[in-house]
């Protein structure tokens, strides 16, 4: 009887072990999909980010029909779509900042060789 029970009692730790990681790990890649689009990814990675939200559904899907691996698996691969999503969004946004400073810096420069031209006249 003892047996039987540890058996069942195996069972039932093994079948929520395998929910628990899941449901972990869909929140997590969620929480990245919702980091990725607030960071500008919907903008600067359109492609990345479709296919982020599109994992995530098909991960929600998947916990909803009780396939926790498949649910893991596709929520790993979208937090890796919206951690890239983001990534590319971060560098667009860094070289759009570094092209405006550079804009900044040859207006400036024009302006000071103005101000040699008039000055040497």
């Amino acid at each position: 009887m003892f047996a039987v029970c540890s058996a069942g009692m195996f069972l039932m730790l093994g079948c929520s072990s395998m929910k628990t990681p899941a449901t972990a790990e869909v929140a997590v890649s969620k929480a990245a999909v919702d980091n990725a689009a607030v960071a500008g990814g919907t903008e600067f990675a359109p492609v990345e980010m479709n296919a982020a939200r599109e994992k995530m559904a098909q991960a929600n899907k998947a916990m909803q029909a009780k396939d926790y691996k498949l649910a893991s698996e596709l929520a790993t691969q979208a937090q890796a779509d919206a951690k890239l999503a983001q990534a590319k969004a971060n560098s667009a946004k860094a070289e759009k900042a570094a092209n405006a400073l550079q804009d900044d810096i040859r207006v400036l420069r024009e302006e000071l060789e103005r101000a040699n031209t008039n000055t040497t006249k």
